[in-house]
């Protein structure tokens, strides 16, 4: 009987055992600098916790999960908790709301906890002491008499430093942008990743690979470092004034000794993650001086050799020459361009085949650029073709230098002559003016009918009169219609957007041959022409999303890539030389691809 009741007592004992799931924290007032832990505890085991938002702090360690169980005198005892590490972001009073869990298929909720954040303590807690790294995980240890940390290290013992060449350079001279990574030998790095990349607006760059990563040797503030080269960069700045480089930053996975030791002396070393930045870098650029400069200087900067070659001197009319107008040397290459030759009407001359045959090592770009001409002449006789001149700006002398090539003569030896009076007419046009001595006769006569029939009555009469009735229904209709409209948000959006697109493109046809503006005006008529097509806002642009969404639309592959290629070339045109040729065959891509992805969506 005795166990019957013995039973009784414990199955009541277990029915009337509450969940408890509450929520602690370490302290209920800090200050800024210090850390905070917070315990999310329970005396029965759940699944799906979750966490709250933890508004005004940082987390920095967990969530760490604990488990207590024990069976002490026939009674069961058990703990569950999972526990936070945070890190106040500014002062004043905070609620730290409930975290919730599932038990045996219903959700509890922990009871609100109030933090006060205040002034910064002036010595940290005696009885504790954080590592560097303390932060990372969240752990305290016991403050204990062990020996400083190596006197090698300082700091974390990793720095990302940017080495510019010149921080005072004309325009158009080339500068570079070296990223190296300085390492402790106390300290290992096992991962890193580019968090943020440089941005080199109002610069013309060039990236050089680093194929191999080669730990050198090196010194930072005037001791021992490990380093490596991460980036190198070539920058051309393409106006003067102040400008910013943005900077690099890198997320870095470390290991750094502690500064303390374990219980055989051996250093103590942890595990943690770290931001570093290489800092924005100003760059204060010269504006070449005005002073000396050449009516024909287009903007070359470095050192050229110039030079004019025709394929041949003698030819037949009919027959084509090609005439070579190239620049090689050191300087900005591919930021310039070469004059144009004049020739006699008499020939004629084709659009040039532009060629590079350039190369961007450290010390900046260096080879050749030249645009080859096809000529054909049209009639017998010897004709010049007159001396061209180029001018650049020399960096050594600090100095415009003008370069001029020779006449170059031509004789074509077989074909027509000109008909003299034919180029006498042509070159002695009269141009026959209007003239006013019978501007009083009146050339045109206005007769009206003798016998005219009276308005009043007559059929247009009655077609007036009657007009006004039949325009009501027409009138109702248009307002519902209008009203229609009105109501449709999401149409007006779109039409709105298409609208502007059109605006745009219009725009950028009255633009062509003023670079910015055109592209300008080319940008944001591609961004409205998405609005309108994928019902899209300004902040959800981003390329990879385009794409995606083009694609969900059934755009075809082709399509989508001469869509992002084409709103590539308007982000890169902006930092390069442009010419009326390839702004035309922008515009008139756009104008295809905007017209198929109209079909096809």
């Amino acid at each position: 009987m005795n166990k019957y009741i013995l039973l009784l007592l414990l199955t009541a004992q277990s029915l009337l055992a509450q969940v408890e799931f509450k929520a602690t924290v370490s302290k209920s007032t800090i200050g800024i600098n210090e850390r905070l832990r917070v315990d999310f505890t329970m005396n029965d085991d759940g699944d799906n916790f979750e966490a709250p938002a933890f508004e005004g702090f940082k987390i920095f360690g967990g969530p760490n999960q604990s488990v207590n169980y024990s069976w002490v005198n026939g009674r069961k005892s058990f703990s569950k908790s999972y526990s936070f590490f945070l890190m106040p972001t500014k002062k004043g009073t905070f609620i730290i709301k409930p975290a919730s869990i599932e038990i045996g298929g219903k959700v509890y909720k922990t009871n609100p906890v109030k933090v006060t954040v205040g002034n910064a303590v002036a010595q940290p807690e005696p009885e504790e002491e954080e590592d560097p790294f303390a932060i990372i995980f969240g752990n305290r240890r016991p403050r204990q008499v062990a020996p400083p940390p190596p006197p090698e290290l300082k700091g974390d013992g990793i720095h990302l430093v940017a080495e510019i060449s010149n921080t005072n350079p004309y325009v158009n001279e080339p500068i570079t942008a070296i990223y190296k990574l300085y390492v402790s030998p106390y300290v290992s790095v096992s991962d890193f990743r580019e968090a943020t990349s440089p941005k080199y607006n109002n610069f013309w760059s060039q990236s050089i690979d680093v194929k191999n990563l080669s730990v050198q040797m090196g010194k930072y503030n005037g001791e021992d470092y490990r380093y490596v080269i991460l980036r190198k960069t070539v920058l051309y700045p393409q106006k003067a004034g102040k400008l910013t480089i943005e900077p690099l930053m890198l997320d870095i996975t470390m290991q750094a000794p502690t500064g303390r030791r374990d219980m055989f002396g051996r250093m103590e070393y942890a595990n943690g993650t770290k931001k570093v930045s290489a800092g924005a870098k100003s760059i204060t650029v010269k504006a070449l001086p005005e002073t000396g400069k050449p009516e024909d200087f287009t903007g070359a900067v470095g050192h050229f050799d110039f030079k004019v070659k025709p394929s041949k001197t003698t030819l037949k009319a009919g027959e084509s020459l090609q005439l070579e107008v190239s620049a090689a040397g050191r300087g900005n290459m591919k930021l310039f361009t070469l004059p144009k030759p004049v020739v006699p009407n008499a020939l004629e001359m084709y659009d040039p085949e532009h060629k590079e045959n350039v190369t961007t090592p450290l010390t900046g770009m260096q080879g050749t650029i030249s645009d080859n001409y096809t000529i054909v002449p049209q009639y017998k006789g010897t004709y010049t073709i007159k001396p061209l001149t180029f001018s650049y700006f020399d960096l050594n002398t600090k100095s415009y230098k003008t370069l001029s090539s020779e006449a170059i003569q031509l004789n074509v030896l077989d074909g027509v002559m000109p008909n003299s009076s034919e180029a006498a007419a042509s070159a002695n046009k009269q141009t026959v003016t209007k003239s006013d001595q019978f501007a009083f006769i009146k050339s045109n006569a206005e007769l009206l009918p003798v016998n005219r029939k009276d308005f009043l009555g007559s059929g247009l009469f009655y077609a007036l009169l009657l007009a006004p009735f039949c325009i009501i229904p027409i009138i109702i209709l248009a307002k519902k219609k209008k009203e229609a409209i009105d109501r449709d948000v999401t149409g007006n959006r779109i039409r709105q957007s298409n609208k502007l697109a059109k605006k745009f493109l219009s725009e950028a046809s009255k633009q062509m041959g003023n670079k910015e503006p055109f592209y300008d005006a080319m940008e944001r008529a591609l961004h409205n022409f998405l609005k309108a097509k994928l019902s899209i806002e300004t902040s959800e642009m981003s390329k990879e999303n385009i794409q995606e969404l083009l694609v969900s639309k059934k755009a075809q592959a082709e399509t989508v890539t001469d869509f992002m290629t084409l709103m590539k070339n308007c982000e890169f045109a902006r930092y390069a030389p442009s010419t009326s040729v390839a702004m035309q065959q922008d515009y008139d891509k756009a104008v295809s691809v905007i017209s198929e992805l109209s079909k096809q969506i």
